[in-house]
């Protein structure tokens, strides 16, 4: 990695009127990284993303992209930046292929990339010359990716970029982010599908309420948190008491059982529950979708996340 970090966030703060959607939020992220950017809805990811991307002017702090600031230096950052944005609005008038041409210009920069990723996408020429208002979502969003990635930017900002992407599609994308990795780009990526982040992501930020709750890496997100023990019984009389783990809200499926279970409490756990007629049982580390519901209830026990 870099030694400047590729972007850098110093008590970042967006208010709208009285509503805050950032709040003092600190953050580096190192060139070559591909990083995910977690919250749930409202918690001031997107609000961020456009601070980063310079189509939003904080109102205290500063943003730093590749060094420059992404509002008074946009023309020196936007050859160099890539981005999809969470709901892609396209001129439908257009053809896809005058889009890309339109969408180029905006950036200020060559496109060596372009057919190479239609090709890998499935935009054929045939697709490229009908009007993106004809598009389906899935295509739409294919060119979106085109778009964010044909000028092989330094770093690319994705909100949420595999939405309406088929299994298919999806792969190919995972390859770009390898790829992008492997070539040294920058990549932030903002998703609510958390096993998709826990594929591609070496760390994560975790925001809420427009304030950052942690950075971490994936790995020791996970490694903190839960672990999932399962239980299967053959005695074949389904759900039944399992004493002091029942505070771990098991959750059954005739007579297999589930739990999600502090580190330090496994081997107790496990103690009391092999009391049980067990026929059969795992434990595994939890993935990144509890690790991240764990965290929030241990940020505010009082509120569902």
């Amino acid at each position: 990695m870099g030694e400047r970090p590729a972007i850098e966030l110093t008590g970042l703060t967006k208010r709208y009127g009285p509503v805050v959607g950032v709040d003092g939020l600190t953050l580096s992220v190192c060139s070559g990284e591909v990083f995910g950017f977690l919250g749930p809805n409202g918690a001031g990811k997107t609000t961020t993303l456009r601070c980063l991307i310079g189509l939003l002017r904080p109102t205290e702090g500063r943003a730093r992209v590749l060094g420059l600031d992404p509002v008074a230096d946009h023309l020196r950052v936007a050859p160099h930046l890539g981005y999809l944005p969470g709901e892609l609005r396209l001129y439908p008038e257009l053809s896809g292929a005058e889009t890309l041409d339109l969408l180029s210009a905006l950036q200020g920069a060559p496109v060596p990339r372009r057919g190479e990723l239609c090709e890998r996408l499935g935009l054929t020429p045939e697709v490229l010359a009908r009007p993106v208002g004809g598009y389906s979502r899935g295509m739409k969003q294919k060119l979106g990716l085109v778009q964010a990635l044909q000028h092989d930017p330094r770093l690319v900002v994705l909100d949420e970029p595999t939405e309406g992407l088929d299994p298919l599609v999806q792969e190919t994308f995972f390859a770009l982010l390898r790829e992008a990795a492997t070539a040294g780009r920058t990549v932030l990526l903002s998703s609510h599908i958390l096993p998709e982040v826990q594929r591609t992501c070496g760390r994560v930020a975790v925001v809420r309420d427009g304030r950052l709750v942690t950075v971490e890496s994936v790995a020791d997100l996970r490694a903190a948190r839960a672990r999932r023990i399962r239980l299967a019984f053959a005695d074949g009389l389904g759900p039944r008491p399992l004493g002091d783990a029942e505070r771990w809200n098991p959750h059954w499926e005739q007579d297999r059982v589930e739990l999600l279970v502090p580190p330090s409490e496994v081997v107790g756990a496990l103690r009391g529950l092999l009391g049980l007629p067990v026929a059969d049982v795992t434990v595994e580390e939890a993935g990144l979708d509890e690790a991240f519901l764990d965290l929030y209830r241990d940020n505010d026990p009082g509120e569902q996340p």
